[in-house]
């Protein structure tokens, strides 16, 4: 089976992300994504995103918090312009906002997310911030996973951005236990100053070497930068 069978690339000349986390994300699996406010979940989504719609991949964001010209915005400014390739089609961004700030029909379910024809035509997927929606489900996860589980079993891929505060503790555990990759972004004050670190907790058919703890920073037109004295 050829690397393009196994996952999806998600490499970029900038940086050395890819090096340190697998080389590839696996092909119909489900990707997790932990952190609190302001620990950086979005940014790592969106230069993951930048990197696979570089590499050839179909894909579609749903943002609960930003309108999409607001989140076009925000990814331009970090040197990750995907306006192209919204034009193009190879990416779809939808938001539970209008283009400015016209809110659209609220979201009650996943599945209303997922039975959407956008998401359905995409390989992969990314949905920020679902915990916004999964808070909603009632603790025992049963139907959620069967769920997410059958959205990946016909050949996609998702991506779940979680802030776990807002989430059960037994949801939590079940959608450790049942992705393919679980992140972990976390931040923390050091003499002063904030120290960010991407913890890999769970990484299944990875490619290629996988880093536990990835040190990192965001530069303005640079974006996502892995800090090397900090990577374990």
């Amino acid at each position: 089976m050829s690397d393009e069978e196994k996952g999806y690339s998600f490499e970029l000349e900038t940086d050395s992300l890819s090096d340190s986390l697998g080389r590839l994300l696996p092909k119909r699996s489900l990707y997790i994504v932990f952190g609190e406010n302001g620990a950086g979940k979005s940014l790592i989504a969106q230069r993951l995103a930048y990197g696979l719609i570089a590499n050839g991949v179909n894909l579609s964001l749903v943002t609960t918090e930003l309108t999409t010209r607001g989140w076009l915005e925000q990814v331009d400014s970090l040197g990750y312009s995907l306006s192209d390739a919204a034009d193009s089609g190879k990416f779809t961004l939808l938001s539970r906002f209008g283009v400015i700030s016209d809110e659209v029909e609220e979201v009650v379910q996943i599945s209303d997310i997922l039975n959407s024809s956008a998401i359905n035509n995409a390989e992969v997927s990314i949905i920020d911030r679902a915990s916004a929606i999964l808070s909603k489900y009632p603790d025992t996860p049963d139907k959620l996973l069967s769920e997410l589980r059958s959205f990946c079993s016909e050949g996609r891929s998702l991506m779940l951005l979680l802030d776990p505060e807002e989430l059960s503790d037994e949801i939590v555990r079940a959608l450790s236990s049942s992705a393919e990759v679980v992140l972990e972004m976390r931040i923390s004050e050091v003499g002063g100053g904030l120290n960010r670190t991407l913890a890999v907790t769970r990484f299944l058919r990875a490619m290629g070497p996988v880093q536990p703890r990835i040190g990192w920073r965001v530069e303005p037109t640079m974006g996502f930068i892995v800090d090397i004295t900090a990577v374990s």
